[in-house]
């Protein structure tokens, strides 16, 4: 079987990775020269993915696996192409479609009868079917069901654990009508392998969801029932800071109970999908708590730099160190970050805000718009904002070279100097 990736990204090469390791043979399509050339080259173009970089060798040097830029050499021959392109959203979190309008016209117009296409780019409600379908029978000529084949299978990996996540999560699929929906099961019922799942409701593999809108829901209904429950856990730590209760504990006498599920709190919530996908489900039904909890993450950085605030007597003229500017503990991934808004809180409230982040270089730092701070220089206050694990020892950070640290995602232990969001502070913390 020819398979086509469209998109050789972080979720697109080990997704095509994956397909050659089980006897496709594959080819990459993408718009970056450099990321063409590095595949080709048996070299990952970013790092950090556990097992990547031993199956791009193993593919590309057995031929299963090649990249290019020309989309007819890309399509042409293929049976099935997987669409991985970024659906990107701007300052407004509104979707914009160019990438993923250029990536269909670019498979249409080289598209082969019968082909399958699916998406795993995380969409808004009715798109494959309101969007994209039309677009490709425009461009093809044909009609869906037998010029060609149309499904929805919304990726839901983690960067740094993609081919783990492929075999423990079942893979979901939903098709335009019968015909796709069954050749996307087919399709990935031979390209991947699952882990035996006894807590699930069905054995775990490929899950047929009856249509391409109930994959669409599927996937933002998961990302946005976390951005829900995040939401009630930041606001059971203000709420538990206002009474004097350790909330962490709280939370997890709940989760003793085998119905509580309720998550941690945190300064922010970033990445590329929970502080987007909720929009999306807000912008096609008529769901509203989506929007409450929007409005009370995006808030959690200006409560914690008020808390700091308070807890300094003022933060006026402090030197005030941001750790981690990424969205969450090691990865290299600034996407929705809560560093940009912690920033602009400490600003506003007058404090002078250096950054730090052990992924990053004082000159990426600084593209990135934050003042890099040097390991070592004192400092009236710093706020953990990502979990690095570089972080996660307080003898490391306080008395030196923070004065006090304010820890926004709980690795710590509240102690002298330290104040842990959600957690009761100790007697000699403040």
């Amino acid at each position: 079987m020819r398979v086509t990736v469209v998109g050789l990204g972080k979720i697109g090469l080990p997704l095509a990775a994956q397909f050659a390791s089980r006897g496709a043979d594959v080819v990459g399509l993408d718009v970056d020269p450099r990321v063409v050339d590095l595949v080709n080259s048996g070299l990952e173009p970013f790092p950090g993915e556990t097992g990547l970089s031993e199956r791009l060798v193993a593919s590309t040097a057995n031929g299963r696996l090649r990249a290019t830029l020309d989309p007819r050499d890309a399509v042409s021959g293929s049976a099935t192409v997987v669409i991985v392109v970024p659906l990107v959203v701007g300052t407004d979190l509104k979707p914009d479609f160019t990438h993923l309008d250029a990536a269909t016209r670019a498979v249409g117009a080289h598209l082969e009868p019968g082909a399958l296409v699916c998406y795993e780019t995380t969409l808004p409600l009715g798109t494959t079917r309101g969007r994209f379908l039309p677009m490709l029978e425009d461009l093809t000529g044909g009609q869906c069901g037998s010029r060609f084949l149309l499904a929805h299978s919304p990726e839901r990996v983690f960067s740094g654990r993609i081919f783990a996540d492929l075999r423990h999560y079942p893979k979901l699929v939903g098709g335009v009508d019968n015909a796709s929906a069954t050749a996307a099961a087919a399709f990935y019922h031979g390209m991947l392998e699952f882990d035996e799942r006894p807590d699930l409701p069905r054995p775990n593999g490929v899950w047929d969801l009856g249509s391409a809108e109930a994959a669409e829901m599927a996937k933002l209904a998961e990302t946005t029932y976390r951005d829900l429950n995040i939401a009630f856990a930041n606001e059971l730590a203000l709420a538990g800071r206002e009474i004097g209760v350790d909330v962490r504990s709280v939370i997890e006498a709940c989760n003793s109970q085998p119905f509580s599920h309720v998550h941690q709190p945190g300064i922010a919530v970033g990445g590329h999908c929970i502080p987007v996908y909720p929009r999306f489900l807000l912008e096609t039904t008529a769901i509203q708590l989506p929007r409450l909890a929007r409005e009370i993450n995006e808030g959690m950085p200006q409560a914690v730099v008020h808390d700091c605030d308070e807890w300094l007597c003022g933060i006026r003229d402090r030197t005030a160190v941001i750790l981690g500017v990424a969205y969450r503990g090691g990865v290299k991934e600034t996407a929705f970050s809560g560093a940009f808004a912690v920033k602009e809180a400490l600003e506003k409230a007058g404090a002078i805000v250096l950054a730090h982040d052990p992924l990053y270089t004082d000159g990426e730092l600084t593209d990135l718009g934050f003042t890099p701070y040097r390991w070592g220089a004192s400092a009236d206050l710093a706020i953990i904002q990502a979990d690095h694990v570089e972080y996660s020892d307080a003898s490391v950070l306080v008395p030196h070279p923070f004065s006090r640290v304010y820890d926004g995602r709980g690795l710590l232990a509240p102690g002298p100097g330290v104040r842990v969001l959600g957690r009761r502070d100790s007697a000699c913390a403040g």
